[in-house]
C-alpha cells in the first residue's frame, strides 16, 4: 500500500454529475486490479465499508458524505485498444474508467456500428454495464462479448452472456444488491464496420434529440427514475401536474424541460434537497395513477433511512 495514495475527506459534490453531496472519510484511484485488491484488503482490516464510484452521473451522493473508503475507478483504469477478429469484425477492449462516450466516439472512428447511442451517456464504461445504459433504442448488452471483474478474492472473466443483462440492471448491479463485491475492470464488445457517414448521421441526430429534450446544462443524473412497465416515467410525472415543479427555492427542481429528470439548478441544492423532491414526485405520481415509481438513481452514504 505503501505506493498507493489514499486521501482523506475529499468533497465528492465535484465526482458527481448531480454537484451535490459530503466527503469521503478515505478517497482513492487504483491503477489495476492489484491496487483494487489492495484497497479492499485495507478497507477490510480497518473495519470500513467500501463503494466503487464511477463517473457519478447516476448517483446522488449524501450531505454527510460516505463514511468509508471511495474507489473511484476512472482515468487511471481507462485503456482503450481494437483489434480485428477473424469474422471481419472488430473487438474493443475498453477499461472501467474510460468514459462511456470516448468509447462511443472511437467506435465512430473505426467505421463500427451499433454504439451510436454510446456517443451521449456521460458514465464510465464500467458503470455502463453496472446498469446496462441504454438509448435510443440501443444498450450496452447489445455488443459485450466479455467482462472482467474482481469478485473480492480473484480475477474473473464472463462471456457477455452470462452478464444477467436487463433493463437498467446486470449480474454487477445484482451481486452488489446483494452485499457481494463486483468490479468490474474492463469489457470486450464486438461490433461491425459500417459507413462512416451514415454512422456520424445518426450520432449527429441523437445529439440533437438529446440536446432538444433532455436538460443538459443544468447538474442532474439523468433519468432520474426506472421506466415502469407499459408507462414512460416522464409522462407520469406530467400528468400529476410536476413537470416544472419545485418544492421550495432550494435549487431542486423536476426540470421543467423533460419530467423525468431532477435537477440541481445552479448546483445549490443538497443531497437532501434532491431527495425530499424524489420523495415527493414518488408520492404524488402514486397518487395520481397508482404507479409507485422507482428510483433509477443510486444512493450513496446515509439518507436517514
Amino acid at each position: 500500500m505503501a505506493d498507493l495514495k489514499i486521501v482523506q475527506n475529499v468533497p465528492l459534490a465535484g465526482y458527481s454529475t448531480f454537484r451535490c453531496g459530503g466527503p469521503a472519510r478515505y478517497f482513492a484511484e487504483p491503477s489495476d486490479s492489484d491496487e483494487v485488491a489492495a484497497l479492499f484488503k485495507w478497507a477490510e482490516e480497518n473495519n470500513l465499508d467500501v463503494f466503487v464510484l464511477g463517473n457519478g452521473s447516476n448517483c446522488l451522493i449524501s450531505d454527510k458524505g460516505f463514511d468509508g473508503l471511495v474507489i473511484r475507478i476512472a482515468k487511471n483504469m481507462s485503456t482503450l485498444t481494437s483489434r480485428e477478429s477473424g469474422d471481419g469484425k472488430v473487438i474493443i477492449t475498453a477499461g472501467a474508467g474510460l468514459p462511456y462516450a470516448r468509447f462511443g466516439a472511437y467506435c465512430v472512428e473505426l467505421s463500427l456500428t451499433g454504439a451510436e447511442f454510446a456517443c451521449g451517456i456521460p458514465g464510465s464504461c464500467g458503470g455502463a454495464v453496472f446498469m446496462n445504459a441504454g438509448a435510443y433504442g440501443g444498450e450496452t448488452k447489445d455488443f459485450i462479448s466479455s467482462v472482467t471483474y474482481w469478485d473480492g478474492s480473484s480475477v474473473k472473466k464472463i462471456d457477455g452472456d452470462q452478464c444477467e443483462f436487463g433493463y437498467r440492471t446486470s449480474l454487477f448491479e445484482k451481486l452488489n444488491a446483494e452485499g457481494k463485491t463486483a468490479v468490474i475492470l474492463e469489457f470486450e464488445a464486438v461490433l461491425s464496420k459500417g459507413n462512416k457517414d451514415e454512422i456520424t448521421s445518426l450520432v449527429d441526430e441523437l445529439r440533437v434529440k438529446r440536446t432538444a429534450s433532455q436538460p443538459l446544462d443544468v447538474p442532474s443524473a439523468g433519468s432520474t427514475f426506472k421506466r415502469p412497465e407499459g408507462y414512460f416515467a416522464a409522462k407520469l410525472i406530467e400528468e400529476a401536474g410536476l413537470k416544472g415543479f419545485a418544492l421550495d427555492d432550494s435549487g431542486a427542481q423536476v426540470s421543467p424541460k423533460h419530467a423525468g429528470f431532477v435537477v440541481n439548478n445552479g448546483g445549490k441544492a443538497k443531497a437532501s434537497d434532491v431527495m425530499r423532491l424524489i420523495d415527493y414526485v414518488v408520492e404524488k405520481v402514486f397518487e395520481n395513477s397508482g404507479v409507485r415509481l422507482e428510483k433509477e438513481v443510486r444512493l450513496v452514504g446515509d439518507f436517514g433511512g
